[in-house]
């Protein structure tokens, strides 16, 4: 069995992404954590802003932005593995029980994955959890999130992605959305 777990970057600011972390590794089978960018994030966001730099810019350094919260969260829990391709995933090349993906522009740029905030760490966990053929995929929020609500409603919420969907029809997988309290106290 191998789990996706992607845990926001709004959790390292609401003080809960050690305690996702301890609960994404107790999980059974292979777990693959897909980090968002947060705070790392969140800059590129407002130099973005401020200076007005085009799209692709601005999709490899929020690349680099998850890339960071991967060292991150090795740094919290230094039995994690970083991984940094798919395709070592997809081949079980990695040793570890828990890995965490730090995403690479070349590998998502072969893929004709668009240089947009369209498509945030939740899409590309859902790539991820396709292009590995993952069981399932467990997309952590801080955000309140309604256990019966579909990803059109959570894209209009603005707690997934507007290109969610695109990325998780293929992805074949058991996929929920979930608040992080229910994460980290929920057992299987």
């Amino acid at each position: 069995m191998i789990g996706v777990v992607k845990l926001g970057g709004s959790l390292l600011e609401s003080g809960a992404l050690p305690a996702c972390l301890a609960a994404a590794a107790m999980r059974p089978g292979r777990v693959v954590i897909v980090p968002g960018g947060g705070p790392f994030a969140d800059r590129v966001r407002a130099a973005q802003r401020q200076y007005a730099f085009d799209d692709v810019a601005a999709h490899r350094m929020a690349l680099l932005a998850m890339q960071q919260m991967a060292e991150l969260i090795c740094g919290l829990l230094p039995d994690l593995e970083v991984v940094f391709d798919a395709a070592s995933l997809a081949a079980g090349a990695a040793s570890a029980k828990t890995l965490v993906w730090a995403p690479q522009v070349v590998e998502l740029d072969a893929a004709g994955i668009p240089a947009s905030w369209d498509v945030t760490s939740d899409s590309l966990a859902a790539w991820l959890a396709g292009r590995i053929g993952a069981d399932e995929l467990i997309l952590v929020k801080s955000a309140p999130v309604d256990a019966g609500a579909h990803w059109p409603e959570l894209q209009r919420q603005g707690i997934l992605d507007p290109a969610f969907a695109r990325f998780a029809k293929p992805a074949s997988c058991k996929i929920s959305v979930v608040n992080k309290d229910d994460f980290v106290f929920h057992h299987d």
